[in-house]
């Protein structure tokens, strides 16, 4: 995991622990300018209905989260440069490639 997630707060979701994106710092670059191996098992970005993917260096799948935190959409191998949105969603799973 990443120098900059460490120290992120972290919580359980859709069956993994993931930090929690809790800094205004951890919201804007998300996973962005880090290698697939240092994003670790993703992140969390609470109260999120739109993310980008500028600075990426590999796809992500991005999970959109209702409040109670069930999945409303799923967009696998989101590539760099692109911006997703979910009117639904509060939340949003960063995830590294295809996982899930």
């Amino acid at each position: 995991m990443a120098h900059r997630l460490r120290g992120l707060p972290t919580t359980d979701v859709c069956g993994r622990r993931v930090p929690v994106a809790a800094t205004r710092a951890a919201r804007l670059l998300g996973l962005a300018l880090l290698d697939r191996e240092a994003a670790g098992s993703g992140l969390l970005i609470p109260c999120c209905r739109c993310v980008h993917t500028f600075g990426m260096r590999f796809p992500l799948t991005l999970v959109f989260l209702d409040e109670a935190v069930r999945m409303v959409s799923v967009r696998d191998r989101v590539p760099p440069r692109r911006l997703a949105f979910e009117w639904r969603a509060r939340a949003v799973l960063e995830l590294p490639g295809e996982a899930r």
